[in-house]
């Protein structure tokens, strides 16, 4: 099974170590983002594929000041490559997982969105999140620790956004509102993170977004998924009488509460769980929630020794 990730845990570094270390990484890499660059050129970007896999790849800084979307069309690319190389080493998933911004990945995975549009779907989400002013802290405490941050600092527009595990818990709101956030945390122990994202997600005041990015997902063709997709804000698999845009435009204006979908995939009973993307916070929650299970979590990318894509025997 194959987890897809979303915008809080993207490492450039980590993507240039692996295509440097694994032929079937580099390409994966190369096929994948050969097509991305072609909606990347007709999106006014700069081909991204040279750029990451050439000799001087960007730092997270330099790619975060790019033009608007060339930080999530990057992600979206990882992802896809990274499951790419899966596929060949053990062929294709049972199901797939998205969190967030995953969910895109996740449906291109399962052939219900081409590659081009899942790409292209990535980048009207970013253009999208680019008015989407606030911010997201990740707080180290359970969720009802976080309610009770958010309750003792009085905030108006703070939510809780995205439940990782029973550990870590994403909140999302003002700028203002979330340093209160962040200062009440620091008073009562709970360690308190602001990701560096420039923008804010999983809100319910981000409905008029939310219908926009519906919108452009609408114009894109849709085939019947070859495996089950499970979301962690629909809270389950989709079926083929969901509607597809609008399901994946709900993970602007709801949570994701990632134990809850994460207990349904422990009863397909999976052999191996992959994250999907360049750091190991997905696994790390999906070690923590299916610790009862034996299934065995691992994160390609980020793990040492995890390169070659081989299975302990």
């Amino acid at each position: 099974m194959h987890l897809f990730p979303g915008q809080g845990d993207f490492s450039v570094g980590a993507l240039v170590r692996a295509v440097r270390a694994d032929a079937s990484m580099r390409t994966a890499a190369e096929q994948v983002f050969e097509a991305i660059d072609g909606v990347a050129g007709e999106r006014g970007l700069r081909p991204l594929g040279p750029w990451l896999l050439g000799p001087t790849p960007p730092t997270a800084r330099e790619l975060a000041a790019d033009a608007v979307g060339a930080a999530q069309l990057a992600l979206f690319g990882v992802s896809m490559t990274v499951h790419h190389a899966l596929c060949r080493a053990h062929g294709e998933p049972l199901a797939v997982v998205g969190v967030s911004f995953g969910e895109i990945a996740a449906l291109t995975a399962a052939g219900v969105l081409t590659l081009d549009d899942g790409a292209r779907a990535a980048h009207d989400l970013a253009r999208v999140l680019s008015s989407c002013p606030g911010g997201l802290t990740l707080l180290s405490c359970p969720e009802r620790t976080a309610r009770d941050v958010i309750d003792g600092a009085g905030t108006q527009d703070v939510v809780v956004a995205v439940v990782n595990d029973d550990r870590s818990v994403v909140v999302a709101g003002s700028v203002a509102e979330l340093a209160r956030v962040e200062k009440t945390a620091a008073e009562t122990k709970v360690t308190a993170l602001r990701l560096r994202l420039p923008f804010t997600s999983h809100h319910p005041a981000l409905q008029a977004e939310s219908e926009a990015f519906a919108a452009a997902v609408r114009a894109y063709d849709r085939a019947e998924a070859r495996f089950p997709v499970h979301s962690a804000v629909a809270g389950r698999a989709y079926t083929v009488g969901d509607d597809l845009p609008r399901r994946l435009a709900d993970c602007l204006v709801r949570p994701a509460r990632v134990p809850d979908v994460l207990h349904q995939v422990a009863l397909c009973e999976p052999d191996v769980v992959f994250e999907a993307g360049t750091g190991s916070a997905l696994a790390s929650s999906a070690r923590a929630v299916l610790s009862r299970h034996p299934t065995l979590v691992r994160a390609p990318l980020a793990e040492p020794g995890a390169l070659p894509m081989t299975l302990p025997r």
